[in-house]
């Protein structure tokens, strides 16, 4: 049987700052994300199945990825824990903003390595995840590709 991807697109709404940054990137800022999830797998061949010819629903998928990206992150502000951003976090925090605390620069770059992890241990088994794209802007974007990181 042939292997088949198939990608279902999200979009989210978030804010960051990179501290240490030497340009406009280390002020608060926002984005409007779009997230390209890419799976590959075979059809289903199973006749009495009813996800037949299907290598994964399409709903089965933005289940899996409501649950662990854009429910998370939509409409967050996010900060490395690691930073001096720390105290800006838990000030908004404790005014009922919301707010995610990574352990890493929340880059594009680092965002998708983080989802990648994220989207893969959800995954069924006979599903893997070949490749994310993550754009925070119409001309601007990060790819995670499984063969690049096998």
């Amino acid at each position: 049987m042939s292997k088949i991807r198939i990608t279902k697109q999200f979009s989210f709404e978030a804010g960051h700052a990179l501290y240490g940054y030497d340009g406009k990137c280390k002020n608060l800022h926002g984005h409007s994300y779009h997230l390209f999830v890419t799976v590959i797998g075979e059809p289903i061949i199973d006749h009495s199945n009813v996800k037949f010819g299907m290598v994964i629903d399409f709903g089965d998928l933005k289940k899996i990825v409501n649950k662990e990206i854009i429910d998370v992150f939509d409409h967050s502000m996010i900060f490395n824990k690691n930073t001096p951003h720390l105290n800006l976090a838990k000030e908004l925090k404790n005014q009922e903003h919301h707010i995610i605390l990574v352990d890493y620069q929340p880059t594009t770059e680092m965002m998708v390595i983080d989802f990648a992890e994220k989207i893969k241990k959800h995954l069924p088994e006979n599903i893997a995840l070949h490749s994310l794209k993550l754009s925070e802007t119409s001309t601007s974007f990060a790819e995670w590709y499984a063969s690049d990181n096998e």
